[in-house]
């Protein structure tokens, strides 16, 4: 933090806190772990009845859409909120692809411009907007470590192969870094579109769906080119990782607040084995881990919405911690299930397989740690 750099409020206002009730009431209601295991066996995409709710029920789809384009003209610190609660419901909603990450390249755009506006618009009411890159994607590879691989013509006409895509089985319209005739470009498709092919792909995670797109002769519109468009997507993809963690967090704490819960009334030898110190040890640590994680997801939040220079610093940090502590929370809850948590019946393996997925989608934590190692200028000795 530069010494001009104000703290973070890492404190949950009394807006975040009506949103977090109307939204954990909604996923409690349409979101719970039967109804989540029983929509993965029904083959869809995604909930698009418990979207539409999220979506426009609550207006969460389009909380970082300024009013002017019918948003509500908030910030990150009310969308990780919701991403604390998706995660802690492993709710299959896009919202980290659609309201985050796709808004962010949009708004890193000319929102000037008609088809930037017409499409803040449609995604502010709920229609799904993904960014064709890959998973796992850190937020400085796209254009500056490789060229994107999909390629534009002089008349927007692309062509390429992007793999893995997150939530492109439900994508309505498709963000689409390129490699065009003047240098990067960001083009937008609407879905379907003559020659775009979207082949379903098996993830570990089945929450967040994955697919891969082939564009032969897909006509796109182009949103921006040049540095612009460079920034924009990074800009998405650094907003997307920060707020993961908040995702990280939820998921977190689900699986300590379970593994309490089924500790105190499983019994052993006559005795909750929650109250063998052994176990009294790792969740307690377990809870340390995520009061830290906590405290790290906030500031990433709070820094990306107030614009501060010491962003990408915030979102390198929060990503190091709270990938893992996320993995091990859900290997814990799995393990302090006993044979239960083995099962496909009992939901934990949903975290975990959710957890593990996060821990490299917008970069491992490895890669923030020598991100941040360069960000950080130490004093001389």
């Amino acid at each position: 933090m530069t010494a001009d750099t104000p703290a973070s409020d890492l404190l949950y206002g009394e807006t975040e806190d009506d949103l977090r009730a109307a939204v954990r009431a909604l996923l409690a209601a349409r979101s719970d772990p039967a109804t989540v295991l029983a929509d993965l066996e029904s083959g869809r995409a995604c909930d698009t009845g418990l979207w539409d709710a999220l979506a426009n029920g609550i207006g969460a789809a389009g909380l970082l859409v300024p009013e002017e384009f019918g948003g509500a003209g908030a910030g990150a610190r009310e969308a990780a909120v919701v991403l604390e609660e998706t995660g802690r419901s492993v709710a299959r909603v896009p919202y980290l692809t659609s309201a985050v990450i796709a808004v962010t390249a949009l708004l890193g755009c000319d929102t000037g411009r008609e088809p930037v506006a017409a499409l803040l618009t449609r995604l502010a009411a709920g229609t799904v907007g993904v960014l064709a890159v890959p998973l796992p994607t850190a937020p400085d590879q796209p254009f500056r470590t490789a060229p994107p691989p999909v390629r534009a013509d002089a008349d927007g006409v692309l062509r390429g192969t992007v793999t893995s895509v997150a939530d492109a089985p439900s994508a309505e319209v498709l963000l689409v870094p390129a490699d065009g005739p003047r240098g990067p470009a960001l083009y937008a498709v609407d879905v379907p579109a003559a020659g775009l092919i979207t082949t379903p792909l098996t993830p570990l995670d089945l929450t967040r769906p994955l697919a891969t797109l082939t564009l032969d002769g897909v006509v796109g519109t182009p949103l921006a080119t040049g540095e612009r468009a460079i920034a924009a997507v990074r800009a998405a993809l650094t907003a997307g990782a920060g707020l993961l963690a908040s995702e990280q967090l939820g998921l977190a704490e689900w699986c300590l607040t379970t593994a309490v819960r089924h500790t105190t009334t499983r019994t052993q030898f006559g005795r909750p084995v929650g109250s063998f110190q052994a176990l009294k040890h790792r969740m307690a640590t377990l809870w340390l881990d995520i009061a830290s994680a906590r405290a790290a997801a906030r500031h990433a939040a709070d820094a990306l919405a107030t614009g501060s220079p010491d962003a990408p610093v915030a979102v390198a940090v929060a990503q190091a911690y709270c990938a893992p502590v996320a993995v091990r929370a859900a290997e814990e809850c799995l393990q302090l299930h006993g044979g239960i948590g083995m099962t496909w019946e009992h939901p934990v393996h949903l975290f975990l397989k959710r957890a593990k997925s996060d821990e490299s989608a917008l970069g491992a934590p490895g890669r923030h740690r020598a991100a941040l190692a360069d960000l950080v200028e130490l004093p001389a000795p």
